[in-house]
Parts: structure tokens; C-alpha cells; sequence
């Protein structure tokens, strides 16, 4: 299957279905029209101008006051990829390098950048045959825009830096080699559209968005379970309380959770206690909140990726090549510390649910084993989930609210947006890990509400989870069932 880059509006969605599904890219008609206008209007303005033009006739950054000779245009964009490939640290995960080519594409296929054709195929080449480019997760300031993973990402364009290809990491000239590509001769300006541009952040933000959306309708399904197990109340998803207070999320999930309870014996049966803890009767106020958040950081980082983000901005209607901010990742640094806030406060909720089916309430046994004292049961998988959840909350702590100057003060004001995106990435992936133990817990508490059943979905969902996590009755190695909960959520 192929998707067609062009100026139509590119979803968070359907950049989710482009990587899943390994799909092609190509470019259509209309953008290699644009890309190659603006190319042909770059160069006429370069042979014609007498003023010195940043980034395309002078040097980068404070050195915007050295102006570059005609001859030694091709070598200055060389010398900008190699300078600026200083990355440290962990790699970026294959699947989001995937998106930030996918987003890069996107954004220099609006003809706003001045690339050439041939580097944009090129580019278009290594999604298309696999090729990952060796990506490190530190070294962004998220202003300027993402240069140094911009810079280790487009590399190999020139047979520099390292790709991952068929699981083998190789050189970038090796990978010329291989498939018989020739380099590619940057011209002017090219070297700063590819290492300009906010695509390391979006691409985290498009893929810790879309697992959001996940944990999210996970966190409804898990804490219902939780609430039937717990023996909780269902009147605090009555539609009546959430009509005088109508945030959209929490009506949205008022409504889930009801309709999931639809058919339980448990919800219905009579309760002894008149009130349940906030961890279970405010689901629709927190899980609402979190679903409110994503809405929001949505809307914004879907504008973020259907931009030009590069600096200068070359304008061939209006004849102008300006030197401006789009490359700053302030924006979206806000929007992605705001995720990683409402996340781990998703995952705070679901281990004080995991406290309470774990701590001998309500009819349940102490650490959910029929033989507490010779067996702990259940007990230490409520340590983890609070371990995490206290890491969250240091990974929520926000990025965009720090700046530290540099490039001489030239730059005296940066985002920190890509240290945002590696918290936000890390927060996702802790909260699947809660929720996954929160699961582990509810199945388990169910089985002791027998004969009573919960509601058909419930109940399925729990049949569905024993096939890969059984009942535990005597203390068994808990790290397998906990992982296998969380492959069991990413299914």
C-alpha cells in the first residue's frame, strides 16, 4: 500500500496506519511541483541577490555575520550535518525514527524549505527499503529546531553516520554501497531545511499520543474491572451528576463506564457500605481530565506536523526568503509536558485502586491469596506500581519551563521541547506498565466475587486475560505475569 504526500491534512491516525501497516510513501504531482518551484525561485534569488541571505549565503546561528562564497555553498551544508551530529545517549526507537522521516517528508514537501527533489526522494528511499537511521535520543534543545537528531537522521543522505537496515547497524556509506545509491550533492540552504524543524519532538508526540488514546480506553475497561471487584457503587456514573459539571471527558466517561457495567450481578447487588474511595468514584472526573488533555495536546500537534518548520522560510508567491522562529519548539514543549502530567496522573489513580483490591477490604483477602502468611500474594506488585508512579511523577515534573542560552546568546531563549519528548515517552510507557499491574490485580480479586459475574465485557475481557495469566493460588514469580499483562495490553 502507498500513501501519497501532499498538501492534504496528514492525521495523527494516519500516520499510526502508515507505520503499522508499512506503507509506502510517494509524493504526489502537485508536491513535486511545489518542491521543485520553490528550488528553481531559491536559486534565481541566490544569483541575483546581493544581500546576504542567513543560512543560505552566510553561516549558521551567531556566525550569521560570516558571509559564504558562491563555490563553497555545497560544502557549508556538509560541514552544518557534520558539526551538528553530537547525539549521546540511548537510541530513538526505530517506530518513532520511522514517523520523524515520515514528518520531515511532510514537511518539505509544502515547498517552503528550498530542497531539491532528488534529496527529498532520497529520503522517501529510506522509508520505503527500511533504512533507520542511527538516532540519539539527547542533544536537542528544541529550538533551532531538533538539530541534532535532525542532523544524525539525514546523514546518510551523504554517506555519513550509521542506519540500521535487515537488524544490522552499517555505516552510511555502506549503505550507499549496498544499494547502489549515489550521495546526495546538497546545494544551498539544503543542510539547514533538513536539520531545521521540530520532526525529532512531533514524532514523539504523534506516537506517545496515540498510545495515549490507548491507556486511556484501557483505564476505563481496567478500572471498571477494578470497581466490580472492589464491590463499588455505580451511582457515581449516574448522567445526572455529570450534566451540572459537563466537561467532555468526564460525561464521555461517566457514559463508558455505565455502559460497561451493563449485565453485572455485582454492580447490582445490595451494598453495605454508602461510599466508595475517590480512586474509584472519581474515575470520571481523572480518566475525563486525562481524555480533556489529549484532546488538546492533539489539536496542536496535528497543526505541528501539516507545518513548515524550518528557518529561513522561503516564500516564492510573495518573493520573499525570511528569516523568522518556526523551527521553535515552544508550542508543542507546553502540550507535551501537559501530557506527561495528565498520564502519570492516569497511572496514580490505578495504583491507589491496585492499594485498595490488595489491602483485605471489603470482603477481599489480604494481598488477594486465600492463604495469607505462608503466601504474600499480591503484595509486592502494589511496591512496583508505586515505584513507577513515583517515578512518573519526578518524569512530570515540566522541560519548557527551563532554558539555558546558547549558540554566543544568539539563541537566548529554547524550549527544551525534545527533553519534554523523552519524559513523555518514558511516561507512556510506565503508565501500560500500572495499568497492566492493575489488570493482574482486578482479574485476580474478581475470581474471589464467585458465582457473582461481572458484566458480559468485563467477563470476557477476563477470560480473554487467563489465557495468559493464570489464577494464582500459591506465590509464584510474579515479573513473567506482570509482563505478559503488558503484551497482553499492547495486543
Amino acid at each position: 500500500m502507498t500513501h501519497e504526500i501532499s498538501a492534504h491534512h496528514l492525521t495523527i491516525e494516519r500516520v499510526g496506519e502508515i507505520i503499522k501497516n508499512n506503507y509506502h510513501l510517494a509524493l504526489s504531482a502537485d508536491a513535486r511541483e511545489r518542491i521543485v518551484r520553490c528550488r528553481e525561485y531559491l536559486d534565481a534569488k541566490i544569483a541575483s541577490s546581493p544581500v546576504p541571505v542567513y543560512g543560505v549565503t552566510t553561516g549558521f546561528g551567531s556566525l550569521c555575520r560570516v558571509s559564504v562564497s558562491q563555490d563553497q555553498l555545497s560544502q557549508l551544508q556538509i560541514n552544518l550535518m557534520k558539526s551538528h551530529a553530537c547525539g549521546v545517549g540511548e537510541r530513538v526507537p526505530r517506530e518513532i525514527v520511522r514517523i520523524m522521516l515520515l514528518l520531515k517528508v511532510q514537511s518539505l514537501s509544502y515547498g517552503y524549505s528550498g530542497c531539491k527533489l532528488d534529496t527529498v526522494e532520497r529520503l522517501i528511499d529510506f522509508f520505503n527499503e527500511g533504512v533507520c537511521p542511527v538516532v540519539y535520543r539527547q542533544g536537542s534543545l528544541g529550538a533551532s529546531g531538533d538539530l541534532v537528531p535532525l542532523a544524525h537522521l539525514c546523514l546518510p543522505l551523504v554517506g555519513l553516520g550509521e542506519v540500521e537496515l535487515d537488524g544490522e547497524v552499517i555505516s552510511g556509506a555502506e549503505l550507499l554501497r549496498r544499494k547502489g545509491w549515489q550521495p546526495i550533492q546538497l546545494a544551498s540552504k539544503e543542510g539547514l531545511a533538513l536539520l531545521n524543524g521540530t520532526q525529532n519532538m512531533g514524532a514523539f508526540a504523534v506516537w506517545a499520543l496515540l498510545h495515549a488514546k490507548q491507556l486511556s480506553d484501557w483505564a476505563d475497561i481496567i478500572g471498571t474491572m477494578s470497581l466490580e471487584a472492589y464491590d463499588g457503587r455505580i451511582e457515581p456514573f449516574t448522567e445526572a451528576v455529570h450534566r451540572v459539571r459537563p466537561h467532555q471527558g468526564q460525561l464521555d466517561t461517566a457514559a463508558r463506564i455505565k455502559e460497561l457495567l451493563q449485565g453485572s450481578e455485582l454492580i447490582n447487588q445490595t451494598k453495605t457500605h454508602v461510599q466508595d474511595p475517590y480512586s474509584f468514584r472519581c474515575m470520571p472526573q481523572v480518566h475525563g481530565a486525562v481524555k480533556d488533555t489529549i484532546r488538546y495536546v492533539k489539536s496542536v500537534i496535528d497543526t505541528e506536523i501539516n507545518s513548515a518548520t524550518d528557518n529561513p522560510t522561503v516564500c516564492p508567491d510573495e518573493d520573499l526568503i525570511i528569516s523568522a522562529g518556526n523551527f521553535h519548539g515552544e508550542p508543542i514543549a507546553l502540550p507535551m509536558d501537559f501530557l506527561a502530567q495528565a498520564l502519570s496522573e492516569l497511572a496514580n489513580i490505578s495504583e491507589r485502586r491496585i492499594y485498595r483490591l490488595v489491602s483485605g477490604t471489603r470482603g477481599l483477602p489480604d494481598f488477594l491469596v486465600a492463604n495469607p502468611g505462608l503466601n504474600s500474594g499480591f503484595m509486592i506488585t502494589q511496591y512496583t506500581a508505586a515505584s513507577v508512579v513515583s517515578l512518573n511523577k519526578s518524569l512530570a515534573m515540566p522541560s519548557s519551563t527551563d532554558s539555558i542560552p546558547s549558540c554566543q546568546d544568539q539563541e537566548d531563549l529554547v524550549s527544551m521541547g525534545a527533553n519534554a519528548a523523552i519524559k513523555l515517552y518514558k511516561v507512556v510507557l510506565n503508565t501500560e506498565r500500572v495499568l497492566a499491574i492493575e489488570l493482574l490485580n482486578a482479574a485476580q480479586a474478581l475470581e474471589f466475587r464467585r458465582p457473582l459475574k461481572s458484566s458480559p465485557v468485563i467477563e470476557q475481557l477476563h477470560a480473554e486475560f487467563r489465557k495468559v495469566v493464570p489464577f494464582i493460588s500459591d506465590d509464584d514469580v510474579m515479573y513473567p505475569h506482570i509482563e505478559a499483562a503488558i503484551q497482553f495490553l499492547r495486543r
